[in-house]
């Protein structure tokens, strides 16, 4: 684990560096992934469906705010809305202006989800949105995520329908506008999965904000639980047709992130927390303290090796040889030093006489 945590770290202090390049490259991933998926379920206009006009339209969005990508994702819908019919275009376009009007008042900081949702709708884990942001965020987070619901439910309707929307004139305009709105606001399957999303949203925020050991992990848990069963409970009440595999596949990739969003923004060490308890002149304090995992970086150490060693094979015979000689010269060099000193001697006696 420790590993685990001087990665996460690194990253940390990598995003940190360079935060403004990977935003933009999500942003731009996102906005690809947003057009993609809406030209493959209502791309009835081949001009705006293009692959160039895609990329374009991407790179262009990224060098705006999040908020331009879903204006610009709304305007490609109704495109390809106004290619089916013009009574699919007028419905399309007044629920979106009453999702605006309600989602600029709400939630103007969550442009990203009601992108993501569709988005996870086609990678057919759409449960991984809503736990994610119970996990990070606010409940106001649910109105996007409604939104976003509703959105892919319309565009699987009329991808399915349009080869059968006919009818001209005022009449024909009316019988298809009213039956659009019926086939998408009576779906049973959208309102079970809307009401899974909400309960399952409100159960994990509530759980993640409890004081209880492993709250985040438990909360992932049971946000999942409570996913299944009001799908099931709805397929058994209501007669609608539930994926079991694709529900636990969900499931089970949303308890996943949470788990890795809980590695990334909630590390804590639960067996070194603390109760404590203060006061004051009105109030008793109950806290729970517990400390964060810091893991400190290993050091590394760099050994430096200089230049090559070279083996000197020595005679010894030479050397004592040698040694004798340097022992000798010193011998006659004392030698002739004593005999200096005692000439000295011998001149000074005789200038005494």
């Amino acid at each position: 684990m420790d590993g685990i945590f001087v990665m996460k770290g690194k990253l940390q202090e990598i995003y940190a560096q360079h935060s403004m390049v990977f935003d933009k490259g999500v942003q731009f991933i996102v906005a690809l992934l947003a057009f993609y998926m809406i030209n493959n379920n209502v791309g009835f206009m081949k001009a705006a469906a293009s692959p160039v006009v895609i990329l374009a339209l991407s790179v262009i969005c990224t060098f705006f705010p999040i908020i331009m990508t879903v204006i610009a994702a709304t305007a490609l819908i109704l495109v390809h809305m106004y290619a089916v019919s013009i009574a699919v275009l007028a419905v399309t376009a007044v629920v979106f202006l009453i999702m605006y009007i309600f989602y600029f008042r709400l939630t103007p900081k969550m442009a990203v989800v009601v992108l993501l949702m569709p988005i996870a709708f086609a990678f057919n884990i759409p449960f991984v949105v809503p736990l994610a942001y119970a996990l990070v965020s606010t409940p106001v987070c649910m109105v996007a995520v409604v939104f976003g619901t509703i959105v892919y439910f319309m565009m699987e309707y009329v991808k399915k329908a349009a080869p059968g929307i006919t009818g001209s004139g005022l009449s024909g305009i009316m019988t298809q506008s009213t039956e659009y709105l019926k086939q998408v606001f009576q779906d049973k399957e959208m309102w079970i999965i809307i009401a899974a999303f909400l309960l399952a949203f409100l159960v994990a925020y509530s759980i993640r904000r409890q004081s209880m050991n492993h709250a985040w992990k438990a909360a992932a848990v049971a946000g999942a639980i409570i996913n299944i069963v009001v799908n099931i409970v709805g397929d058994m009440v209501l007669g609608v047709h539930t994926s079991y595999a694709s529900l636990a596949a969900g499931s089970i990739a949303a308890v996943i992130v949470g788990l890795v969003l809980e590695l990334m923004f909630f590390s804590v060490d639960y067996t070194r927390s603390e109760n404590m308890q203060f006061e004051d002149d009105e109030y008793y304090y109950y806290v729970k303290a517990v400390p964060k995992i810091s893991v400190a970086k290993p050091e590394k150490t760099v050994k430096r090796i200089n230049g090559r060693r070279e083996t000197e094979i020595i005679d010894t015979e030479s050397v004592r040889n040698r040694r004798h000689e340097r022992e000798g010269r010193l011998d006659r060099a004392g030698e002739r030093l004593a005999g200096r000193s005692g000439a000295g001697h011998v001149r000074g006696d005789s200038r005494q006489r």
